[in-house]
């Protein structure tokens, strides 16, 4: 029997999407410092409200903290390293991680799509929690924090209080 992997040929696209690591919130000057050195890059963000002791602000942020995509040659992989900021490359199976496009894509979309969303609560709504343990579980606010929301739950003629990640929280469907 002849080896299997002779007869695999790798079709490798010259151009990939690396993933690179960068110094903690540095970012956005490290992907500035790419585009100055003509490098493609994708820093995925979002808008979010920040709260300041004398102030509120919309400020843009990066979805993933100290993460940026490079799309460039395997060869080019050393001019990456030598931009200020740049920390090393996330590696996969002691490689370099690749990206498909098709996944790259597919962070473009999901922004896209929840642009500007965000759910308001407060004390007394009705919820239904998205995602986690309690999936599927409705309950009524009785407390909101910063990040968490505290919900009461009744079923079976009890009564629980959960904390919940505001992520895993939808209003639920108004039924007609």
């Amino acid at each position: 029997m002849e080896n299997q992997l002779d007869e695999i040929k790798i079709v490798k696209p010259e151009y990939q999407w690396y993933v690179i690591y960068t110094a903690p919130r540095s970012e956005k000057k490290v992907y500035d410092r790419l585009l100055d050195e003509l490098i493609e890059s994708y820093m995925p963000t979002y808008v979010t409200e920040r709260q300041w002791s004398d102030r509120r602000k919309m400020v843009e942020v990066p979805l993933f903290n100290s993460y940026i995509f490079v799309r460039l040659k395997e060869t080019e992989l050393s001019s990456v390293l030598r931009v200020a900021g740049v920390v090393r490359f996330v590696y996969y199976l002691k490689q370099p991680a690749i990206v498909r496009q098709r996944e790259i894509d597919n962070i473009r979309e999901f922004l896209r799509q929840t642009q500007g969303y965000r759910i308001k609560v407060q004390k007394g709504d009705k919820v239904q929690v998205s995602s986690g343990m309690l999936n599927g579980v409705s309950g009524e606010v009785i407390r909101v924090n910063k990040n968490k929301v505290m919900i009461r739950i009744e079923q079976i003629g009890l009564s629980v209080v959960a904390t919940v990640p505001r992520s895993q929280l939808q209003k639920p469907l108004l039924q007609v």
